[in-house]
């Protein structure tokens, strides 16, 4: 078995927001009636105390929830907490759900220097909601004070689209007013649907197609979904059709004309450097 050493979970796949190019939105596989919640001793099956302790990190993303929407968020932090006092925690959400008391509590939980929230943020308040569908931006911005107010080191995600752009710079003027600690905008690599367009006076991001530079095994990391199956990475754990649990299923197509397509996507690399396309995709990255 593989060291890992970052650990990637999906509290689980229970998410309010409609985001148009979300896998909820786009995969035919899923079921959106699907109310499946991670347990601490779903993730016990595959690491026992001794494997956490020797965890750097572990943080909750996910490919169809959010982890403010998982029944069991705070506690696997808190048995994680436990197990190995000095690692780090963290996770990705679109921040309008749960009360401020949740996210006060979080907070407390998330005490390390290297913890963090990512609160995924399109914009200001007339056009978060174009591509985070269903996002209320008061409960957004109310949840974000309270992290930030009980000690949280939060980060600004900003998808940049065409209607949005203009707001860039003054977004990320706000995130320094409200107290958060890092800025990030991006241009989505994803296909542009439903009115959706592409910035203005940005390149498309490109698709390399060059060898295979994986990016969990560089990391040392791994997935766990939803419903406690592991995978080598979310990508691959966005694959309906098939559990692909073992790296090794897909490691020995790299070296052929034909790569795993997941892989190719992610992680290709332009000829001579390590530069990934999941690498490529920022564009702006600024600490408060």
């Amino acid at each position: 078995m593989r060291d890992i050493k970052v650990l990637h979970l999906e509290s689980t796949d229970v998410c309010q927001a409609a985001c148009p190019l979300c896998a909820r939105e786009r995969d035919p596989l899923f079921n959106k009636s699907n109310k499946n919640h991670l347990t601490v001793d779903q993730i016990l099956k595959h690491y026992n105390d001794d494997a956490i302790a020797k965890l750097d990190k572990v943080f909750i993303c996910g490919v169809y929830g959010d982890p403010a929407a998982g029944k069991y968020t705070l506690d696997i932090f808190r048995y994680f907490r436990k197990i190995n006092p000095t690692i780090t925690l963290g996770i990705n959400t679109n921040g309008a759900l749960q009360t401020t008391f949740w996210w006060h509590e979080l907070a407390q939980l998330l005490n390390q220097p290297q913890d963090y929230v990512v609160f995924s943020i399109d914009g200001l308040e007339d056009t978060n909601s174009i591509y985070r569908v269903n996002v209320n931006w008061k409960k957004l911005m109310s949840n974000t004070k309270a992290f930030i107010a009980a000690g949280g080191s939060a980060h600004w995600d900003m998808l940049v689209y065409r209607h949005n752009q203009h707001q860039v710079d003054e977004c990320e003027k706000l995130a320094k007013e409200m107290g958060f600690t890092w800025f990030r905008a991006k241009v989505s690599k994803r296909e542009y649907i439903s009115g959706l367009q592409q910035p203005l006076g940005y390149e498309e991001p490109v698709v390399h197609t060059g060898p295979i530079n994986c990016y969990v095994l560089a990391e040392k990391s791994a997935y766990i979904d939803a419903q406690g199956k592991q995978y080598p990475c979310c990508w691959l754990g966005g694959l309906k059709t098939k559990h692909i649990e073992d790296i090794s299923e897909v490691e020995h197509t790299w070296a052929t004309d034909n790569p795993h397509p997941v892989c190719k996507l992610s992680c290709s690399t332009i000829s001579g450097t390590d530069t990934s396309n999941f690498k490529n995709q920022w564009r702006r990255e600024v600490a408060l």
